[in-house]
């Protein structure tokens, strides 16, 4: 079992000991997104893996919170922003833009990526080496201004 599955299974047992309901929501509706991959693919996820699944739900979330807010919803912006929390206590430290500014140029050395058209290269590259530790509308909007 991941590190990250474990950490999961341990802080829901908390949550349910200390009767915290919101966060043993939120961590059981994780592993029940865990769970169905799993079982849809028949394979034991690794931490990147679950964390790909946080980020997903780190986006789906940020975008409620959008359309919420459109919607003058006060009150799910704020439950939204709770579970956003909680999701992104899972993940790494996220790296700041100059940090990815510098691997990206390292990509780009290495791919030897020109212009716009090599972004499929350096994007595949970004993300098998960032992973997780950075919104791919971060990274995407990096290498464009490095590429142009």
């Amino acid at each position: 079992m991941s590190q990250l599955k474990a950490k999961l299974q341990a802080d829901l047992k908390t949550a349910m000991k200390e009767k915290d309901a919101f966060k043993r929501d939120v961590i059981r509706f994780v592993m029940s997104a865990i769970k169905q991959i799993e079982v849809d693919e028949r394979k034991e996820l690794s931490d990147a893996d679950i964390e790909a699944i946080l980020v997903k739900q780190i986006k789906q979330r940020n975008d409620a919170i959008d359309q919420f807010k459109e919607g003058g919803r006060e009150d799910l912006v704020e439950k939204n922003e709770k579970e956003l929390e909680i999701l992104r206590s899972y993940l790494p430290e996220p790296m700041s833009e100059d940090e990815v500014r510098e691997i990206l140029k390292e990509i780009i050395a290495e791919t030897g990526a020109e212009s716009m058209k090599d972004m499929g290269k350096v994007m595949g590259a970004a993300k098998s080496k960032i992973g997780s530790r950075a919104e791919g509308k971060v990274i995407n909007q990096i290498a464009k201004e490095l590429l142009s």
